[in-house]
């Protein structure tokens, strides 16, 4: 009994080394060297020896390598020799554990397959499409990762929104917001909701465009998930449509500095609350190009801002009178 009970000690004591090298015990505390009694034990770059950085004291040799067992030496000879598929992700309902029989009627080795084959490859692929989905619930998820995953390359947003939309959309499915509402309409309020949460400018409008939805739905479906999910949405930052309004309009950098330099002044003046922030920051750029004789029609940032030339009039004014240069 003693020995099982011995190891099984030694092992709880026996820690593991983080990714900057430092060796931990299980427990969280960091292994001592017991010759200079220093927190300074390392792996060696093979990662078979633990070091002591200050007395050079080999603690422990031999150790087990738990990388594979080829090598490489640049990213493409990692590519063909690694062995394992994508990582998991949430932008597919079975979050990519599934099989996937290619397209090509080939071999491994490149070479045509016979009819038979064929065939038969094709009725692979048939079933294999149709086992993926077991029941309704799981074919409208797929339907709703694919819109959003349409939606978010029409909008040209990063893969870590489209992650995190699609996150949103599952708790939304598993708290059963989605009853009684379109699975566009959700899909697309997750999306909007996913830009706002990873700080991506993109306005209500702008979304609307690529769905299916009208924004007034979209608006009312985005509401009402935040509130039920707790999602604890910040209000938009005006600043953060200024670069991509005036790359369209292609203004210089002066142009967009000085936009924000009015934002700024005129958000601590308590003009920005209860505004639309794409419209507030159409109207900074509309002012900050006439500052600095780079003269843009309202007409011409309405466009690229997508709202009208009445509410760019109106936050004009008052931006101007704000920061002091209207007579």
């Amino acid at each position: 009994m003693t020995g099982p009970i011995r190891q099984r000690e030694r092992g709880a004591d026996r820690g593991e080394t983080e990714r900057d090298g430092t060796e931990r015990t299980e427990s969280g505390g960091v292994r001592t060297c017991p010759e200079c009694e220093a927190d300074s034990l390392v792996s060696d770059a093979g990662g078979s020896e633990l070091v002591c950085e200050d007395c050079g004291l080999v603690v422990e040799e031999n150790n087990v390598d738990r990388g594979p067992e080829w090598r490489a030496f640049n990213h493409q000879e990692r590519q063909n020799k690694s062995r394992v598929g994508a990582p998991t992700t949430q932008t597919m309902h079975d979050k990519g554990l599934t099989t996937t029989i290619d397209w090509k009627n080939k071999d491994a080795y490149g070479r045509s397959l016979s009819s038979e084959k064929r065939s038969q490859m094709h009725r692979l692929r048939k079933w294999q499409e149709r086992i993926r989905t077991k029941d309704a619930g799981e074919r409208n998820l797929q339907f709703a990762l694919s819109e959003l995953n349409r939606m978010s390359s029409a909008l040209g947003v990063p893969k870590s929104v489209q992650e995190v939309a699609s996150v949103i959309y599952r708790r939304a499915l598993k708290e059963d917001l989605i009853r009684g509402r379109s699975i566009e309409g959700v899909a697309t309020a997750t999306l909007y909701a996913a830009c706002r949460k990873e700080g991506i400018p993109r306005s209500l409008e702008e979304v609307s465009e690529v769905s299916r939805v009208e924004r007034k739905e979209i608006g009312r479906t985005y509401r009402y998930v935040s509130q039920e999910l707790q999602l604890g949405m910040e209000p938009v930052d005006p600043k953060k449509y200024v670069p991509r309004f005036c790359s369209e309009l292609d203004l210089p950098e002066e142009v967009q500095s000085k936009a924000n330099e009015i934002i700024e002044t005129t958000a601590e003046k308590g003009l920005l609350s209860g505004k639309s922030p794409t419209g507030y920051a159409a109207a900074a750029i509309y002012a900050a190009s006439l500052l600095c004789n780079e003269k843009k029609t309202q007409r011409e940032v309405a466009d690229v801002a997508q709202v009208t030339e009445v509410t760019i009039r109106n936050r004009y004014q008052e931006q101007i009178e704000a920061i002091g240069l209207y007579n």
